[in-house]
C-alpha cells in the first residue's frame, strides 16, 4: 500500500475541522535566486518564517497521522494481506534546498512521517509485513513547482544527472524502488530504515556540479547551463501542453458530453 501526499489543506475525520498546511522556512527568513517559469527569467524569492501554529498545521497536514489512520483502518478491518508492505514516499532533497524544505515546514511534517513509519512497522511485523518510508528524487509535479527554488534547482540537476547517465523520471525511479528495494532480497536501508532513491541524486559529484553551476547562472545562459527547456516541457506536460501533434491554436468545443460508463 502506497502512500503519496502533497496537500495544501486537510479535513480532519474526527471533527471536520480544515487545517491548512504552508511552506515555509523555520526560525528566519529564507531567501535565494529562482526562476520566473512565465518569464523565464531569475529573480530574488524571499520567504518569511513560519510561526509554531504554521509549522503544527503543517505537521497535521503532511505528517504521519492521516497514512497511521489508513494503516489502524484496514488492520481492524482485516483486510491486510499476510506479508503486506507499506511505504510512504517523502523527500529530502539536497543542501541546496534544505533551507527552504527539509530545514523547514515540510521537512518537520517529513520527519513526523519517519516517526509514524517506525509505530506502523511495528504493527505491519505481527503479519509478516513492513512500513517504511522511501525517500525519492526530484522530480517535475505540481508540488515541487510550489517550491520558490526547486525549478531553477530541479533545472540544473536534470542537466548533470543526465551527463552522468543517472536521469530518472517518475516512473523510472519507481521501477527502481520496486526492484531494488521493496521486492529485493538485497535491499539495503539507510539509518532510518528508510529506502533512498535519491542516492545518486546526492552523489558528492553531481551535487559539486549543480553548486557550480548555481553560481553562474543567469538570464542569459539559464538555457545552456542548466536544462530548462526540460524542466519546462515536463511542467507543461504536467496540464496536457507541450504535447507534439497537438494544435494548440484550434478552437476547442469545451462542453463535452460524456458517459463515465463509457469512458
Amino acid at each position: 500500500m502506497i502512500y503519496s501526499l502533497a496537500s495544501p489543506v486537510r479535513k480532519l475525520p474526527e471533527t471536520g475541522e480544515l487545517v491548512r498546511s504552508t511552506l515555509k522556512p523555520i526560525g528566519e527568513a529564507y531567501q535565494s535566486t529562482a526562476i520566473n517559469t512565465n518569464k523565464d527569467t531569475l529573480f530574488s524569492a524571499e520567504v518569511e518564517p513560519a510561526t509554531e501554529q504554521e509549522i503544527a498545521d503543517t505537521v497535521t497536514v503532511m505528517g504521519g497521522d492521516d497514512w497511521q489512520l489508513w494503516i489502524d483502518a484496514l488492520s481492524d478491518a482485516g483486510v491486510l494481506a499476510d506479508g503486506c508492505k507499506t511505504v510512504a514516499y517523502s523527500y529530502m532533497g539536497s543542501d541546496i534546498t534544505w533551507p527552504i524544505y527539509w530545514h523547514g515546514t515540510i521537512g518537520r511534517a517529513k520527519q513526523h512521517v519517519d516517526e509514524i513509519a517506525a509505530v506502523l512497522n511495528t504493527k505491519m511485523q505481527k503479519i509478516g509485513g513492513q512500513a517504511n518510508v522511501a525517500v525519492l528524487k526530484s522530480v517535475v509535479t505540481q508540488a515541487s513547482s510550489a517550491i520558490p527554488v526547486m525549478p531553477l534547482y530541479l533545472s540544473m540537476v536534470f542537466k548533470v544527472m543526465k551527463e552522468s547517465n543517472v536521469h530518472e523520471g517518475c516512473i523510472e525511479q519507481i521501477d527502481r524502488l520496486f526492484r531494488t528495494g521493496l521486492y529485493s532480497a538485497a535491499v539495503e536501508y539507510d539509518e532510518g530504515n528508510r529506502y533512498r532513491m535519491d542516492d545518486w541524486e546526492l552523489r558528492a559529484d553531481i551535487q559539486a556540479r549543480c553548486k557550480a553551476i548555481w553560481e553562474q547562472v543567469s538570464d542569459e545562459n539559464v538555457f545552456d547551463t542548466t536544462d530548462y527547456a526540460y524542466y519546462k516541457s515536463e511542467f507543461l506536460k504536467l496540464f496536457g501542453f507541450a504535447i507534439e501533434g497537438i494544435d494548440y491554436e484550434q478552437d476547442v468545443e469545451t462542453l463535452v458530453p460524456f458517459d463515465v460508463i463509457d469512458i
